[in-house]
């Protein structure tokens, strides 16, 4: 008769302690977005090191690396990146991609010289703006968040987030992307995305300036007449 008690009050005891963590929990959230929609405000632009690791596990497990240098810029709603890929698995691989200054996303090889108009990634422009200057209530209108909990990058103390999208288009394609969130700055450290059918993506980033001046062809790149052009 004692064990039921016993057990009768354990299980009411645990579904509030379970409770409380839930409510907790939704408490840390809110303020990583708090904290994020204060340092977007001040969000201007940003340059940073990356490198970048594809990875694909199914069928045949393969991995690509490419390292450069990216810069951002906010103004508002608008928003623009360049992406300047120095070096391929180690080989030398100058490319620029470009988003959203003109509505749509460009890739330039330079060794190839040529020019291809992304027109199928346009309607996913906001993965790019994940990370730098997007403010808490940006994300929570795309994405079903999880805090993870606080967690060390790089020396510097970051919020984990765990992000689903909400447009199932997107969803189908991104399942789901992880930030560590530096917040006092509203820029990522660090950014998972799971593509889907074995294939993700890590973002890492270092040496990062927040709002200092951008070289003039952070988001353009030179062409020729001999650039070839095609649209996908």
């Amino acid at each position: 008769m004692h064990s039921k008690r016993t057990l009768l009050f354990v299980l009411p005891l645990g579904f509030i302690l379970l409770a409380g963590r839930a409510a907790f929990a939704a408490d840390d959230l809110n303020s990583v977005l708090s904290k994020l929609d204060t340092a977007a405000a001040n969000f201007h632009t940003a340059t940073a090191d990356f490198e970048f690791d594809g990875t694909v596990t199914d069928p045949v497990p393969d991995t690509d690396v490419q390292k450069g240098v990216v810069y951002y810029q906010r103004s508002g709603a608008n928003f623009q990146m360049g992406v300047h890929v120095t070096t391929d698995n180690g080989q030398t691989a100058p490319k620029v991609i470009t988003c959203c200054a003109k509505g749509s996303i460009q890739l330039y090889e330079k060794l190839q010289n040529q020019v291809t108009t992304l027109n199928k990634l346009s309607q996913y422009e906001n993965w790019f703006m994940l990370g730098f200057g997007a403010s808490g209530k940006e994300l929570q209108a795309k994405w079903d968040i999880t805090y993870d909990g606080p967690e060390t990058i790089d020396g510097v103390t970051t919020a984990k987030l765990e992000m689903v999208p909400k447009d199932p288009a997107v969803k189908s394609k991104l399942p789901k992307v992880i930030l560590w969130m530096d917040t006092s700055r509203a820029i990522s450290l660090k950014q998972y995305f799971d593509e889907g059918q074995g294939q993700s993506r890590t973002c890492h980033y270092t040496n990062i300036k927040v709002n200092q001046s951008l070289p003039k062809d952070a988001f353009s790149f030179k062409t020729d007449s001999k650039t070839t052009y095609v649209n996908r």
